[in-house]
């Protein structure tokens, strides 16, 4: 689909990712808990989050639990950080991470460059080269209906496109929530097969085979510091 990642393609987990997945959820939807109310009905930033980690199979008592845990007095405060990073050849990257502790996270990140001799960043020397978007993307035989419809309610679209039947739609991450409202009053039983904030190459690049090797080694160590929940990246990557 263009310039994004087939990322619905890319959601088998194994039991270790699993476990990350279920524990990044868990801490997003604390944190978000407590600096919004525990009430999914009344902060509807809660709402969708409980919504995206249910579609991940994220198991009810983890969900309940960080609920359950937000409500109480004290407890850790998470910050959403993003280091920016060059990796092998032309590659750069964006790590996003939900921590408790800054020190422990950006060393542990910056020591996952080293291993591959390279380095991080400074903000914004790389993510001038990536936009942040909201993307949804679902099955859909009336493209026409849905775009109209979004220009109606002054839904500015950055990105619409269409492929073998799904239609992926992106917008600022601002319009997230006027947009799903719209599209899921359009079609009550929506299925997003993607429903991904995040940052997106302007370009990508080709790596050599030495430079991917490097490149998966720096993923496959990325994946293991705990307090990273994404790595953004510019590689084309053949699925």
């Amino acid at each position: 689909m263009g310039r994004f990642p087939n990322i619905a393609a890319s959601k088998a987990k194994t039991g270790a990712a699993k476990a990350k997945v279920y524990s990044s959820f868990a801490k997003e939807i604390y944190q978000t808990a407590k600096n919004g109310g525990t009430d999914p009905n009344g902060n509807l930033n809660l709402r969708r989050l409980i919504e995206k980690a249910k579609k991940e199979q994220v198991p009810n008592d983890v969900i309940n639990r960080a609920i359950e845990k937000a409500k109480g007095v004290g407890g850790e405060d998470y910050q959403t950080i993003l280091y920016e990073g060059f990796g092998p050849g032309a590659s750069t990257l964006i790590i996003k991470t939900m921590t408790d502790n800054v020190n422990r996270t950006v060393a542990e990140v910056r020591a996952a460059f080293n291993k591959v001799h390279k380095s991080l960043g400074v903000t914004n020397s790389v993510s001038y080269n990536y936009d942040n978007l909201t993307l949804v993307s679902f099955k859909c035989d009336k493209e026409e209906e849905i775009f109209n419809a979004l220009l109606e309610q002054e839904i500015d679209i950055t990105d619409f496109e269409t492929e073998e039947g799904i239609l992926t739609i992106s917008v600022n991450p601002n319009l997230q929530h006027k947009l799903k409202d719209a599209l899921e009053k359009l079609i009550p039983s929506i299925d997003y097969l993607v429903d991904e904030t995040g940052y997106y190459p302007k370009d990508k690049v080709t790596l050599s085979n030495e430079e991917m090797e490097d490149f998966q080694k720096l993923m496959r160590i990325l994946d293991d510091v705990e307090d990273v929940t994404n790595v953004y990246h510019n590689v084309n990557i053949e699925e």
